[in-house]
Order: C-alpha cells, then structure tokens, then sequence
C-alpha cells in the first residue's frame, strides 16, 4: 500500500529510461527544498535558497562533493506546485547514468524512492485534483490520438468533474423532495409530487444512459483501436498488412497455413494509432498448431474495435467463405465489420449474395480506399458532443448510479419514501465515487499503482 506523510519527501525519474537530450529527477515532500540545496551547495554556497518558479543553472554534487552533472533546478513551492507540496525538479542531460546518478544523491540525504504514481496520489490527497483529473493525466501519457488527447486535455481542467457535480447536484435535488415529502407526511403537499419527482429521474437517466452509451461505443478512441484481418487462407491479409505498415513484416506465401498466429503490429492512420492484427487463415485445420491460430484468431476478432473481413475475387465462393461469413457475424456484434474484396487485378469468380462489399481492392499495391474508410470510421467515433467516460471504473459507477435510479421508481410508486431515499443516496455515492472516493484505499492504490512511476 502508498503510504502518504507529511514528513517525508519522495523522488523518482520523471521521464522515460533511455538515451535523450535531458531527463528529470523530482522531489516531492516537506525537505525536497533542503535536498536540492545539498546537490547544488558548492554552486549556490552564497545563496540562502533557490526562487520559487525560476529557473537556476547550478552544478550538481554528491555526498562526497564529487561533480555529477550541470543542471537546471527550479523550485516549487508549496501549495504552488502538482503535488501541492514542495517540489523541486532538476533537468539534467539524458541518459542511463546522469539521471541514475543524481536519484542515488537524493536517497542519500534522504528522500525516498516513490512509488508507481504516488506524486499524483499525493496530489490527490492535498485536493489538487480529483480522481478524474488524475485518470485524465494518467491516460494522456498513453494517448492513442490527437482527439482522445484534447478530450483528456479538457478534463484534466475539470469537465468532467463539472458534469459529475452537476449529477450529483440534481439528484440531491430530486433526494430533497423525497425528504420533505417523509418530514411533512401529514402536511398538504403538491398532489403531483410523486409525478415531478417520477419526470426529473427519467430526464436524468436518459441523460446518463446517452454518456453511458457514448462513452461505450468511443472506447477505441481512448484505448487505441484494434483492427483485425480476418478471412480463409491465402485471400491476401498477410499483403494487406505489409501493404498497410509499408515494409515486409508478415511472410507472404501461396502455401495454405502460412500464417499460424496473430501478427500484431501499429500504424498510425490520420491523427489515430491503431493496432492491427493480422489473423491465421480460418478453416478446418488438422495441425494442432494451425487449429491454435485459429482459435486465436477468433479472439482476436472478439477483442478488435473494428474487423476487416476479406474475400478472394479470383476464387470461387465456398464452404470456407460460408464458415467465415457465419463466424463474422456471431463474433463481431457491436463492432464495425468492413467486407472488402481482394485482388481485383485478377479474373473475377467471387459470387456471393450474402455480402454486401464496402470496397474492391489489391492488397499488394493499392490499399488507399481501406485507409480512408478506416480513417472516416475512426474520425466519426469522436463526432458526439456528450461528455465522455474514459475508464471501466467510471463506466462501472454511472451503471450503479442508474441501477439504483431505476430500483427507485417501485418505492416511489408504493411511496415508500425511506426506501426510495436509500436508493438515491447510493446514486450519490456511485456518482462521488468517480471524483473522490475517500474511504476506499484499497481501489485507490490499485488505481494509482497503476500510473508510470515518476507521475
């Protein structure tokens, strides 16, 4: 468990291992300032203190005074700063030593390794943030594209925690009915109470179900889309593939089961990166191995966003064409199913009624029309104005919150009030449980240790 105190300051390398032009070391806690005035003593002996919010090119020393690095320190004071503590960074030249080096320094006078997201946890519990700030910051590091980053940009200011309050806010409203409906029982009420409390649920439901429904059907958005290439043998997916990464990475072969296994690869498309899965051919396989593939291969079709089926315009339609027909449509449900007719430039022989086909194409040398139509789908998933959840955690608690507005509707009608009460508090609760769910430590650990070390 990530323990937080006042007392003690933590450090971590805040950028990415590996060979670049700087990388950041940061402290964080009540003696980050005391550190950073120890790594650079022998530079800044005649000052008292570094300037808050200035940017100071100091030497950076060990404990035995050795040289490490030339660096640029800033300092942050408190509440002014992310974690809503002191803080102090250092920007020293990249590379696997110096940053090493420099971490090793701090532990010396007596910082602490952090903890894979424990500077975000600690702003959590200052109230800098919130939890959707965080998950927000979180998920922005791995953005798959420029629309996922400017929706993860907006709520890192706060949106969704506007839209949340504003929830919150309403069914609090609709709770305060229920309450002076229970305290003056004997009092003369509205006679179409019940009714407006009845219509300001419904409004609320619906427009949580439109989130809940957005935020599902735009979850490749957040996560990066999954495009699989799925058809019998030798219909070309491994062309396709190497055609769409512009290189040779899949073998390409006329021998039936060449490919045994998932190929999965990226490739950026318009502003998206997407993960493409090149699927073993799908058919009746004696070989154990081949019949692994394609079990594989079902799952990968399963687990996609979007499934590119082909076909082999030179051959004739057949029972294989028939079975991949038929798995398509009962593993692809909810998902974007692209039917394309591939290797145009031979004599055509493919005949069959049962599919409509979105494009013609030569998977060897000309797969730009795929491009656009997967571009265009993508671009679409991103042209709904409702607010959007980015996190099975927040999709979970909205589905709780309109669970119980629903099991509230039967005790409202019976006007048992107290039941109904209990229900609506437990909406508040879920709704809350998205921006800052103090009693559960457990779910934030689990949430935060998730988080890059560093962040």
């Amino acid at each position: 468990m990530i323990t937080t105190t006042t007392h003690d300051t933590i450090c971590a390398i805040a950028t990415a291992n590996g060979i670049g032009s700087i990388a950041i070391i940061r402290l964080s806690g009540d003696n980050a300032l005391a550190i950073a005035l120890e790594l650079t003593s022998n530079s800044l002996r005649k000052k008292e203190t570094l300037t808050p919010r200035y940017a100071t090119l100091s030497n950076i020393y060990d404990k035995e005074n050795d040289l490490i690095d030339e660096s640029i320190v800033i300092y942050f004071k408190a509440p002014f700063s992310f974690t809503a503590e002191d803080v102090v960074e250092i920007q020293c030249h990249g590379g696997f030593i110096v940053a090493q080096t420099i971490l090793k320094a701090c532990l010396a006078y007596g910082a602490r390794l952090a903890q894979a997201g424990e500077f975000s946890k600690r702003a959590f519990f200052n109230g800098r943030i919130d939890l959707s700030e965080a998950e927000a910051i979180a998920q922005l590091i791995e953005a798959k594209s420029e629309d996922a980053a400017k929706i993860l940009a907006q709520q890192m200011k706060g949106s969704l925690k506007e839209y949340i309050e504003s929830v919150r806010d309403e069914i609090i409203h609709i709770l305060a009915y229920s309450e002076v409906s229970i305290d003056y029982a004997e009092e003369d009420l509205p006679e179409d109470l019940i009714q407006q409390i009845k219509d300001k649920l419904q409004a609320l439901s619906k427009s949580l179900e439109k989130t809940l429904n957005a935020s599902k059907s735009r979850e490749g958005l957040m996560q990066g889309f999954r495009v699989a290439i799925v058809g019998k043998p030798n219909v070309g997916k491994s062309s396709l593939l190497n055609s769409l990464l512009s290189y040779e990475r899949a073998i390409v072969s006329d021998i039936a089961g060449t490919t045994r296994d998932t190929i999965e690869e990226s490739v950026k498309i318009g502003t998206h990166l997407i993960r493409m899965v090149d699927t073993a051919g799908i058919r009746e396989a004696d070989d154990e191995i081949e019949r692994i593939g394609i079990k594989r291969s079902l799952e990968a079709i399963e687990q996609s966003d979007i499934v590119v089926a082909l076909f082999d315009n030179s051959r004739e339609s057949d029972e294989e064409d028939e079975q991949i027909i038929s798995l398509i449509k009962s593993h692809s449900k909810d998902k974007k199913v692209i039917y394309v007719k591939n290797k145009i430039d031979l004599e055509s022989k493919f005949l069959n009624t049962k599919i409509d086909f979105d494009l013609e194409i030569n998977s060897k040398n000309e797969v730009n029309h795929l491009v656009e139509v997967l571009k265009t789908y993508m671009d679409t998933t991103n042209s709904s104005d409702e607010m959007m959840l980015i996190s099975h955690r927040q999709i979970s608690a909205v589905e709780n919150t309109i669970k119980n507005i629903e099991e509230a509707y039967e005790p409202l009608d019976t006007q048992e009030l107290e039941i109904f009460s209990f229900h609506l508090n437990e909406a508040v609760k879920e709704m809350a449980s998205i921006t800052r769910p103090f009693e559960n430590d457990e779910m934030l650990d689990k949430m935060f240790g998730s988080f890059c070390l560093g962040k």
